[in-house]
């Protein structure tokens, strides 16, 4: 990166915005008309940033935005997004008039929620409410149709609720074994057909089934993990009919380079000793970053090249095996690519063990991050606008 904008260490995140665009533009003309599409922006749009990627999503053509919690749709509307936002997860019923102020949307996935909500609601004003419905996922929702009925009739009936959607999560739609798929899905159209009449908005799949199932995309698909250039599992990768493009990226930049000599450690520990002379180069990212200290032994870029982390990776700081001396200031890449060689999310979260969902999250705030459109960095104020 040639620009510092508001940040004064030598690592930080680059977000480009036209994937997002192109990834949600991708999938929305594979869908009916019919079908809009709800981006999913919770934890921070999956750690590349709330606001950024909820204007990317919503000029490439999402109609609504999903967070996980009220505190999430508030800091949207904080920061000026407009558009309809689903909070996902449980709110307190306690809560209901800030939601309503802000005409932020809320997930009913009990009776009793909506028993309690109702005895604090302002009069005079709206709620708008999904009704989530558990079909085998095991987490928030309704799982009994006597319950749906009862929660339709408790919120028909008062003016101040407006049933505008109802949802539910698939377990294993990114699984090559879609029996169990199929039984939530049966299940769900059996819950929705005991409603009394449908509400505005229906919607069951998540990135994996929409791409996967078109019986599954009712009205509505929500849009997660694709959106950001990845793929929902491993099973999925040769199923994605289209290209995605990663958006997130990590950089850091050498702080210092040392020539060790042979029988020399590095770092905590004592757990690195060098067989011969090395160059060791440091750069500033470590576990309090999310750069996690299971990733020893995981290679970056430098130009170029694949070098490895040696060493315990400390709090702030992790030290690599240069291919030679470069100078200090030389850009290393952590998750991206440098010429021909990249280091997908996919390969870290195959080092960690884990799903490529938990790596942009896994980065900490404190690791700044920038944005790009047409390659060029953006204004942050407005990122829909390139930086002059």
């Amino acid at each position: 990166m040639d620009e510092q904008f508001f940040f004064y260490r030598d690592t930080w995140v680059e977000v480009d915005l036209d994937c997002i665009t192109e990834n949600v533009k991708a999938v929305k003309q594979r869908l009916p008309d019919r079908v809009a599409i709800i981006a999913v922006v919770k934890a921070n749009a999956y750690g590349h940033g709330d606001f950024q990627v909820a204007q990317a999503a919503l000029e490439a053509g999402a109609t609504m935005l999903a967070v996980a919690f009220l505190d999430e749709a508030l800091s949207l509307r904080g920061k000026g997004i407009t558009a309809p936002i689903l909070v996902l997860g449980a709110s307190r019923p306690e809560d209901v008039n800030i939601a309503a102020e802000e005409n932020i949307t809320l997930t009913v996935f009990e009776q009793s929620w909506v028993t309690r909500a109702q005895r604090v609601l302002n009069p005079d004003t709206q709620l708008s409410l999904h009704v989530k419905v558990d079909t085998g996922m095991g987490r928030i929702g309704i799982r009994d149709e006597q319950e749906l009925r009862m929660v339709e009739q408790e919120i028909l009936k008062d003016s101040r609720l407006q049933f505008d959607g109802i949802f539910t999560h698939f377990a294993t739609a990114d699984e090559q074994n879609d029996s169990y798929y199929k039984i939530q899905l049966e299940r769900f159209n059996f819950m929705v057909s005991n409603l009394q009449s449908r509400p505005p908005c229906i919607h069951s799949s998540n990135s994996a089934a929409a791409l996967r199932y078109a019986e599954a995309q009712f009205n509505a698909v929500r849009l997660g993990i694709v959106m950001y250039g990845l793929s929902p599992s491993k099973d999925m990768k040769q199923e994605i009919p289209f290209p995605f493009r990663q958006a997130f990226s990590l950089h850091s930049k050498v702080t210092q380079v040392k020539r060790i000599n042979k029988g020399d450690k590095v770092s905590y520990g004592c757990t690195y000793e060098a067989q011969e002379k090395e160059w060791i180069g440091t750069i500033p990212i470590g576990y309090a970053d999310g750069w996690i200290r299971r990733l020893q032994g995981q290679e970056v870029l430098v130009d170029g090249m694949r070098s490895p982390i040696v060493g315990r990776i400390c709090m702030d700081q992790s030290m690599i095996k240069l291919p030679y001396q470069v100078s200090v200031g030389t850009t290393v890449t952590l998750i991206g690519s440098q010429q021909t060689q990249s280091i997908t999310m996919d390969e870290i979260a195959e080092k960690l063990e884990t799903i490529n969902y938990e790596i942009p999250c896994l980065i900490s705030s404190r690791v700044p991050r920038v944005y790009k459109r047409k390659g060029r960095m953006i204004d942050l104020k407005n990122p829909l606008i390139p930086k002059k």
